[in-house]
């Protein structure tokens, strides 16, 4: 397939693709609570039986639900759940990171289909860009014509001002710094005429572990996420809070202190970008880290200590966090093995305990489920979430 073909690829779902509120709810309960037959829909939607049926016929027409295997057992006629059709629709998700990129392609339901990884030494906007396309020219290919027509958009997952995070100096400060002058929509446009959704890094891997993880179990959260920075998202009302100008779950600026008592931000004292530079003063090669698979047992001299400095750090930024909104809980998840996920929560529970919690609540510490792909199966998630699923904060993030 060439870029032509791509530029001009029909986005023929997105036609249909504005549901209304009522097929945006029973889609979302359908992602929530899995499989569901027409009855529990209109019970737990409080919609009558004939206007469930008719919008879950409608859902089935239009590919995006299918029917699964009768339920037998109950008095009448065997009830038939209704599910997500994995070939419902498909979108891009592009990770922009510190040290690599990745980019998948992502079915209806959050499964992964295909996954390209791209390392380099700094985010060039052309380097990024031209793996975007090539990419998506390559990722197309394992669509058929039809599944083809079914893609919905393009979800990028970017760090907030990317262009101020970054230790370059020289030409490549200069070409990293171009950032601020790049207007994603007009780069992708060059090449696609998909749908583009930007986001937050952080806030991408927040939607990823509500949709597709263990925040499905809570109404009210805060997540937190430790890649080379650590960021952090917002759930309320069960939807992910991106707030007025995107950057709500600012997380990685929560204030906190030095050794010498100087004023700190979390992301100073809470970042993988802290391993990493302790593994380069050892003389050992941070790219190691970042490696697929993971495994860091070879560095647990060093690991053990970050678990433990970062699990003191965010037990107390979990109290700052639920100090403006009692949330139920705080998922911790990154850009890391799940063995060192388990044991950096488990140390910050313990952590926890010693805390000055008057006038809180103290909330759950739960890992999160996602783990590396977070943002950018987040990212993927976003041109789905915001054309199929309903968002229960529509109006809060307006003025």
């Amino acid at each position: 397939m060439d870029g032509d073909k791509v530029k001009g690829l029909s986005i023929g779902v997105n036609q249909r693709g504005v549901r209304n509120h009522n097929e945006r709810l029973l889609l979302s309960m359908v992602l929530r609570h899995g499989a569901l037959p027409g009855s529990d829909l209109a019970r737990m939607a409080g919609l009558s039986p004939q206007t469930v049926s008719v919008i879950l016929r409608k859902l089935e027409n239009d590919g995006l639900l299918a029917r699964g295997e009768p339920q037998r057992g109950r008095v009448g006629k065997p009830s038939i759940p209704m599910d997500l059709s994995p070939e419902g629709v498909f979108a891009f998700g592009l990770k922009i990171g510190r040290r690599s990129a990745e980019l998948l392609l992502l079915n209806f339901k959050g499964r992964v289909i295909r996954q390209l990884h791209l390392s380099y030494a700094y985010p060039s906007p052309e380097v990024v860009f031209g793996f975007l396309e090539n990419g998506i020219d390559t990722l197309m290919q394992e669509l058929s014509t039809a599944q083809q027509e079914r893609l919905c958009g393009i979800g990028v997952a970017s760090p907030f001002e990317l262009w101020k995070w970054h230790d370059l100096s020289g030409p490549a400060a200069e070409d990293f710094s171009s950032w601020q002058d790049i207007h994603f929509a007009d780069e992708v446009a060059k090449f696609s005429a998909l749908p583009l959704f930007v986001c937050n890094d952080a806030t991408a891997a927040c939607r990823a572990e509500h949709l597709y993880g263990l925040g499905k179990e809570y109404r009210d959260y805060a997540y937190v996420y430790i890649g080379s920075f650590i960021g952090g998202g917002v759930v309320l009302n069960h939807t992910v809070f991106e707030g007025n100008q995107g950057n709500a779950g600012a997380l990685g600026s929560l204030r906190s202190t030095g050794p010498l008592g100087e004023s700190r931000q979390l992301i100073d004292v809470a970042s993988l970008h802290l391993l990493e530079a302790r593994l380069v003063e050892v003389g050992l090669d941070p790219k190691q880290l970042w490696r697929q698979p993971q495994d860091w047992s070879a560095l647990s001299r060093y690991v053990d200590p970050w678990i433990g400095e970062t699990a003191q750090e965010l037990a107390k930024a979990a109290l700052s966090i639920c100090s403006v909104i009692d949330f139920e809980a705080i998922l911790i998840d990154g850009a890391f093995p799940a063995a060192v996920r388990v044991e950096l929560v488990d140390r910050v529970r313990r952590y926890l305990v010693t805390q000055d919690t008057r006038g809180l609540l103290t909330p759950r510490i739960e890992a999160g489920e996602i783990g590396f792909n977070a943002r950018a199966i987040g990212a993927a998630s976003g041109p789905i979430f915001s054309q199929f699923f309903l968002n229960t904060n529509a109006g809060l993030s307006s003025v």
